[in-house]
């Protein structure tokens, strides 16, 4: 992958826009990003070196390549700004990781098991990259129950904050387990599939978790696991 010349985009590139749930948040759905996707995952495979994650991410990361960096910027630069009301003077940094979900249920922290959000400024993104098939689970969004909040900005961060430990304090500890669908708290309002190559892009600040069975393997090789690439775009 190299940095003059940025990977290709897919032949069979396809994009648009979903407005999901009652509040109508924005996710850019990519089908087909890159042309010769594989050769991210016999990176991952020979050349990443996996860490454990913040305390947030149940799993292992390693950096990507910087020419992932310089592909994504390439193509999708004006789809985001036009999606997300973004200008390129708005955009500070960006930071992309190859993630593996490999922590199985019973070790899960208490925020693991719910929706979570990446940041509260509305302005800055999050996108996942799927590098593996739909056996893998993909990304669902959510509704908080008791606020209706489907995203939580600066300006909804304590009262979602006061809201989720009063749910607590009435119904109980999130049970052993990750986020499959609607549960006592949260209700599901969209669910994407992996697909080898798909890429959703959406608001840090909107409601999401990964959806991961109960059948779920948590095997840590790159080549059969849940592979995918996350990234972040920082915002002033």
């Amino acid at each position: 992958m190299s940095q003059a010349h940025p990977v290709p985009r897919h032949s069979d590139f396809r994009a648009r826009v979903d407005a999901i749930g009652t509040e109508r948040q924005p996710v850019l759905v990519i089908d087909n990003f890159l042309t010769h996707a594989e050769t991210l995952v016999d990176f991952a495979a020979t050349h990443a070196q996996f860490n454990s994650a913040d305390a947030n991410y149940p799993g292992v990361r390693a950096p990507a390549p910087g020419a992932y960096l310089q592909a994504f910027r390439t193509h999708l630069a004006e789809l985001i700004y036009e999606t997300f009301g973004l200008m390129a003077k708005d955009i500070v940094g960006a930071q992309a990781d190859f993630s593996m979900v490999v922590t199985p249920p019973a070790n899960l922290r208490p925020l693991q098991r719910i929706p979570h959000y990446d940041s509260n400024k509305s302005s800055e993104l999050a996108a996942v990259h799927f590098l593996c098939g739909a056996e893998q689970g993909g990304t669902d969004f959510y509704r908080h129950r008791s606020t209706g909040f489907e995203f939580v900005d600066q300006d909804r961060r304590a009262t979602y904050k006061q809201a989720v430990d009063r749910d607590v304090a009435e119904k109980g500890m999130p049970p052993l387990a990750y986020m499959q669908g609607d549960t006592q708290l949260f209700e599901r309002i969209a669910s994407y599939p992996a697909a080898f190559n798909r890429l959703l892009v959406y608001r840090c600040t909107s409601l999401h978790s990964g959806n991961i069975a109960s059948d779920f393997s948590f095997d840590p090789n790159p080549r059969t696991g849940r592979l995918t690439l996350n990234t972040f775009i920082f915002c002033r």
